[in-house]
């Protein structure tokens, strides 16, 4: 059989002949490099060093597509040992021809000690364009089109060349998942999912963000999906509401934490009327008694909706579309608080100031007791005036609290999710319209082990990031085809 797979693995000293052996174990392998990221003493049998400055840099994506000779190039991202499973490079090679495909990638286990544990994954598609996206660590390529992708890498990337390559990549061919577990890995961060969601906002990470942003307007742009930041501006004065804002907290079994929510936006000092919606979605923990202990204050309305199917979505738009509900509508999510009594009248202001239809501020993560916990500040500087509509495909989520310009969000509605239903709106908000910034602490978000992200599944977790794709793919239809127009029809439409 001819050798038709060249292999690149990472190499900063530590044993690597396990690995070595079984990839030497398919023959189809024709030879095997080592990304030696650190200098080291030795070599290792059958294979050669190829010294490189990282496995994420633009000089190492180059230096892999020079020297891959074969049809197929693979490459493994991890430094702990990799056990192929019975013909799984086979499997993974026949699959890329057959489907045309520019990249494979496969469902696999992780080893964690002594366990070893199903890890799916899920569909590649237009709008799966977080750099976060899992593809495992064993990628398969054909080499044709990486040479023809890596020939074309503008920028000299030193944390963003691989997420730049699968972008440009799938520009030119599909990356194709194959759902069957083809390999095992050794799992270094034993972190629980929901404290991993918030690494990418991380100070020390702010020089990996740039070039992340970079990559995925680059990719915008070439696949026409880039907005120029043509902004339209809401009229704050439109429309006849007794009230200028109303919060908005959709609840269901927060008897723990609702009290102190409504509390918090009840003691907000405001120069505008207010009030608080509370949609109270059939608890049944003692929450709705908790809800009417505050009835007799005007400013409160408990709703209590005629229908049982409505996820968070569903209560908001119950709200929304209510003859009490402001101007503006402010989240609160039912186990959250705002900082202080400041924050509706500093969301209200952004608003007159910046005529924008949407206001996001800046949150801080605590415990239950709203004591600072790690990553501490979620700022979400990566939205800026200028790139945030083409930057938010690229994360899962804008910050908080959110508001909204209630005309507007009238129109567009929010789906009838529990999750990524505030993402959809924003993505479409900002198509069109300004989103304002408040660049200071205005919310206090918990976590604990009610939230509905604690303690996710890898089939909840999918199922969520699936959802956000096709929200991300829907959106770049719509804005490839917005752009269309305005080519055609410039200021007109």
């Amino acid at each position: 059989m001819k050798k038709k797979i060249t292999c690149f693995i990472p190499f900063a000293g530590q044993p690597v002949e396990e690995t070595v052996a079984r990839l030497r174990e398919s023959e189809l392998v024709h030879k095997i490099y080592l990304l030696e990221t650190l200098p080291t003493a030795g070599e290792v049998e059958g294979c050669e060093k190829l010294p490189v400055d990282s496995l994420t840099s633009a000089a190492t994506i180059k230096a892999i597509a020079a020297r891959s000779d074969t049809h197929s190039t693979l490459l493994y991202t991890r430094y702990t040992p990799l056990v192929p499973g019975f013909f799984a490079l086979e499997r993974m090679y026949d699959v890329l021809q057959d489907s045309g495909a520019g990249m494979v990638y496969a469902d696999h286990y992780r080893q964690k000690g002594e366990e070893r544990v199903a890890t799916p994954l899920i569909d590649y598609q237009p709008g799966s364009l977080r750099d976060d996206f899992n593809f495992g660590s064993l990628l398969l390529y054909n080499t044709r089109f990486l040479r023809q992708v890596v020939a074309r890498l503008e920028d000299e990337y030193r944390f963003a060349a691989l997420y730049a390559l699968r972008l440009n990549l799938s520009q030119e061919a599909p990356l194709v998942h194959i759902n069957e577990y083809l390999y095992t890995e050794v799992e270094e961060d034993n972190r629980r999912a929901e404290e991993k969601m918030f690494d990418y906002v991380d100070p020390k990470n702010r020089a990996v963000q740039i070039e992340m942003e970079q990559a995925c307007t680059r990719h915008l742009k070439a696949i026409g999906a880039y907005l120029e930041p043509l902004f339209k501006e809401i009229d704050p004065e439109q429309g006849d509401f007794a009230r200028k804002v109303s919060v908005i907290i959709p609840v269901r079994n927060r008897a723990r934490t609702i009290e102190e929510a409504i509390r918090s936006v009840l003691s907000q000092q405001t120069d505008f009327p207010f009030n608080l919606i509370v949609v109270d979605n059939h608890s049944t923990d003692g929450t709705t008694e908790i809800i009417r202990q505050y009835s007799a204050d005007s400013r409160l309305l408990h709703l209590i909706p005629d229908r049982s199917d409505l996820g968070i979505g569903g209560c908001w738009n119950t709200a929304l579309f209510h003859p009490a509900c402001g101007r503006f509508t402010v989240q609160l999510d039912s186990d959250n608080r705002y900082k202080d009594e400041t924050t509706l009248q500093k969301i209200r202001d952004t608003f007159y100031k910046e005529r924008c239809a949407m206001v996001v501020g800046i949150y801080m993560m605590t415990d239950f007791t709203l004591r600072m916990i790690p990553p501490g500040i979620i700022d979400h500087r990566e939205w800026t005036p200028g790139n945030g509509p083409n930057n938010a495909f690229r994360i899962n989520g804008l910050g908080a609290p959110r508001a909204f310009y209630t005309p507007l969000l009238r129109e567009i509605r929010l789906p009838n999710t529990s999750y990524g239903e505030d993402y959809a709106v924003a993505l479409r908000i900002s198509r069109e319209y300004r989103i304002g910034r408040i660049y200071e602490v205005i919310y206090l978000c918990r976590r604990w082990e009610d939230n509905s992200d604690a303690s996710l599944n890898i089939e909840t977790i999918n199922r969520y990031n699936t959802y956000k794709d096709r929200i991300r793919t829907w959106e770049l239809t719509a804005r490839i085809a917005l752009n269309k127009k305005r080519n055609e029809y410039g200021d007109k439409i």
